[in-house]
């Protein structure tokens, strides 16, 4: 059982996964928890967000076009290449290992909760969590088949997310009265700095992709150029609909929603259609839980293929070619998690560490020049290096300074419901586990 992973994803099946995590929870759930702060400027936020969010993938453009983007687990060699410090990428991927399996955990409740709206119920307690759990294992039953399984799924669940996606936004656009718009920003521009952390969550998770490089085919020319392109198009359809659902509601009216979208469909869209709008806030946790849950596991595989993890998580089963050991291994881990009903906080540990390594990946953009000009040189990227030095102290300074609001939002909060404090616990506990690895 030591086989290779195989190339059996084209370009399609890369845009699914990326679209499909993006386009997930957060767009659907938090937009009614980020008007509360800001109104009707949700929108404006969006557009304060996007160049930030566009300007973070150019680092992963960047790296994935050289031999690194080759196999998974390349972003955290870049940083271990472009430092010359190995300890800081196992570190970032340790960090990330824990911020997935928390998002994923999180993803599946919310899922479940979904389907529940669905079908017009309600599941509380362990209830809710043994249906979490009873999903966990049926996906993680799909991931053991073969990476062929999660890209049909992801593909056939995104189509849908699309139906409904077109079914919101072609008769919304027609829908829209300016009166709702306004005020643009009922609480000013401390309410618009209030709404942006929350909703950087709807972006979160879009370097998931990275781990697919050993299984895309030509994936050093396919996955920057998928990078780029659908970060845009998803801003985009992130817009519309958001200008959809504060254009067609009152003003107020979707504060601290649950289901923004759902709420607003129910305003234009003829009786019962809306039910094609929660059909797609399904699709769209479901999606996100999917490309989710690939990213431990071809991540573990990458880091053991380089020797920072254990060779355990390098095998991969002969006949699947999937490595499953770390997926076994991964979602047993967010089933614990689900268990111990400690998923929100697993969620806002998730987004601060990714928010952290988008911060820290986007620096070494700006470094590889210096520390390893012969990295960048075997890049095959046509972003300009002037582009690529700004994208990257944007994306930085941005990240640093969402890093700084989360960490004074926490501060008067006990250290083990904080989640900087718990991702500084774990992030130790990871520079422990290096160093004894090491020693050994």
């Amino acid at each position: 059982m030591t086989g290779q992973l195989r190339r059996r994803m084209g370009s399609l099946e890369a845009y699914a996964t990326l679209i499909g995590i993006l386009i997930g929870a957060g767009i659907f759930k938090v937009t009614g928890d980020a008007s509360a702060a800001t109104g009707a400027g949700v929108v404006l936020a969006h557009l304060i967000l996007a160049p930030v969010v566009l300007a973070s993938t150019v680092a992963y453009a960047v790296f994935l076009a050289t031999p690194l983007g080759r196999q998974p687990g390349g972003e955290a060699m870049h940083l271990v290449r472009t430092f010359d410090a190995p300890s800081l990428g196992f570190v970032a991927a340790w960090l990330k290992l824990v911020s997935y399996m928390g998002a994923g955990a999180y993803l599946a409740v919310a899922l479940v909760e979904q389907l529940a709206a669905l079908c017009d119920t309600t599941l509380e307690g362990w209830a809710l969590r043994g249906a979490a759990l009873a999903l966990v294992a049926v996906f993680a039953a799909l991931h053991l088949i073969g990476v062929q399984v999660f890209a049909r799924l992801q593909v056939a669940m995104c189509a849908l997310l699309a139906v409904s996606i077109l079914v919101l936004v072609v008769p919304g656009l027609f829908a829209i009265e300016v009166k709702n718009l306004r005020p643009l920003l009922p609480h000013g521009p401390t309410g618009l700095l209030a709404a942006l952390p929350p909703l950087f969550f709807a972006y979160a998770g879009f370097e998931s992709l990275a781990q697919t490089a050993g299984e895309v085919e030509d994936s050093t020319r396919r996955l920057p150029r998928v990078f780029l392109r659908g970060v845009c198009l998803t801003t985009l359809v992130f817009l519309a609909m958001t200008l959809v659902a504060f254009g067609t509601t009152p003003a107020g009216a979707l504060e601290r929603s649950a289901t923004p979208m759902t709420d607003a469909a129910r305003t234009f869209l003829p009786g019962g259609a809306e039910v094609i709008v929660t059909l797609g806030a399904v699709m769209a946790i479901a999606t996100s839980f999917n490309a989710t849950m690939i990213v431990p596991a071809r991540l573990a595989y990458g880091l053991a293929q380089e020797g920072l993890m254990p060779a355990v998580f390098g095998r991969v089963h002969a006949s699947t070619s999937v490595p499953h050991v770390g997926v076994l291994v991964s979602f047993l881990l967010v089933a614990v998690l689900i268990a111990s009903g400690k998923t929100g906080l697993a969620l806002g540990i998730a987004v601060l560490a990714l928010v952290l390594l988008y911060g820290i990946h986007s620096f070494a953009l700006v470094r590889v020049s210096r520390t390893n000009p012969a990295l960048l040189a075997s890049s095959q990227t046509t972003i300009p290096r002037g582009v690529q030095v700004a994208a990257g102290w944007l994306s930085a300074l941005a990240m640093a300074g969402l890093v700084v609001a989360q960490v004074i939002g926490d501060l008067d909060k006990p250290f083990l419901d904080a989640g900087s404090g718990l991702l500084l616990l774990w992030g130790a506990l990871g520079a422990l586990l290096y160093l004894v690895g090491r020693r050994r």
